[in-house]
């Protein structure tokens, strides 16, 4: 298989096999119009398996809701070639409009205008509680 470098834009690696396509949806991939590369099941000595997204544009990526999807993954932005900045993601303390709470008696249900906020109220296993009526959701 051969999938090309790009010049500039965005490389999601170290995904965890079977996540890829999760992000890929969060991050509504199918409505770009550049070129996407979505490899899944590459091997990877420190992983076992993992998948990867090439993005052939300079994109505005979340770094928090990212982290959320994938704590494990790693962002590369390149320009010109060159990998000019890389992030590792790790859990963040607080996501927006990520999550949705499932209280009906929240004050989201009513007023959907409001942001979906949730912080991380415990790291192992990571669960997420809501920041309006303290209800929990624990990552899947």
């Amino acid at each position: 298989m051969n999938i090309d470098s790009i010049q500039n834009g965005v490389v999601i690696d170290h995904i965890r096999a079977g996540n890829g396509m999760r992000i890929y949806n969060y991050l509504r991939m199918d409505q770009l119009e550049c070129s996407v590369a979505f490899i899944q099941n590459c091997k990877s000595n420190r992983m076992g398996s993992k998948d990867i997204i090439k993005i052939d544009a300079l994109l505005n990526i979340d770094f928090e809701a990212l982290g959320y999807l994938d704590p494990g993954a790693t962002v590369s932005i390149i320009r010109d070639g060159i990998t000019v900045e890389k992030k590792k993601l790790s859990l963040p303390r607080e996501v927006t409009n990520v999550i949705t709470c499932q209280n009906p008696r929240c004050i989201t249900t009513t007023e959907p205008s409001l942001d979906q906020i949730f912080r991380l109220s415990h790291e192992e296993p990571p669960v997420y509680r809501c920041v309006y009526c303290e209800a929990g959701k624990a990552k899947t």
